[in-house]
């Protein structure tokens, strides 16, 4: 995998079992300076595959596949991170409500967008989570995770200190380590120091996933 910036492109892979829609996306991201597409697959179960031989810095893939699905197969990105380099994942989906999101989320996929998404916003999306960032919609995760009731025990075993917990609910409301920073009186370097805390206990990778058990497990309210 490259590590994308300066004049490296970052290298995207597309995961849908819709022509039309893989098609779509290359024409848009081909088209987009320092991004390149460098493979697609239909399916899920051509995942392991395509992440071997194109060695994708981020995968574009549909939630919902006929055979091995967007969620199984984020499983199985997150699985090959163990044992070195892997693309991040941003699930593609037709409805904003969709409950297979919410699924992959908690799998590892480090955002979303929907597939009628304008082309600057799916640059834009491709190019934040190549470097690291989460693709985070707060109130999508919210209104998804109300759906469910709260499971788990509100992170009680995670023993998050008070100030930790702070942190976790300003970053379940989209806030940034700067304005976290802000809002609590505290140097940015300590509010990022906070958020590793967090995910440590948690045993989660990133701030998406850090945020979902936050809504899922009741910590913090999404009614």
């Amino acid at each position: 995998m490259s590590t994308p910036g300066g004049d490296t492109p970052v290298r995207v892979a597309i995961v849908d079992d819709e022509p039309l829609v893989r098609a779509g996306l290359r024409v848009v991201l081909d088209a987009e300076p320092g991004v390149t597409v460098v493979g697609e697959a239909e399916d899920g179960a051509g995942v392991p595959q395509l992440v071997a031989d194109a060695r994708p810095d981020v995968l574009l893939m549909d939630v919902r596949m006929p055979r091995v699905d967007g969620i199984a197969a984020t499983r199985a990105v997150v699985a090959r991170a163990s044992h070195g380099p892997a693309p991040r994942v941003v699930m593609l989906t037709t409805f904003e409500n969709d409950d297979h999101v919410l699924d992959a989320l908690q799998a590892g996929a480090q955002g979303f967008l929907l597939k009628r998404a304008r082309p600057a916003e799916i640059a834009q999306a491709v190019r934040l989570v190549a470097r690291g960032d989460s693709l985070l919609f707060p109130d999508a995760v919210r209104r998804l995770a109300a759906g469910r009731p709260p499971s788990g025990d509100a992170l009680a075993s995670a023993r998050l200190t008070d100030r930790e917990g702070q942190v976790l609910r300003l970053m379940a409301d989209g806030m940034s380590n700067a304005e976290i920073a802000g809002e609590l009186y505290l140097g940015v370097e300590t509010v990022r120091t906070h958020v590793g805390n967090v995910l440590g206990k948690l045993g989660v990778r990133d701030r998406t996933q850090a945020v979902v058990r936050a809504y899922t497990s009741g910590f913090v309210s999404a009614g």
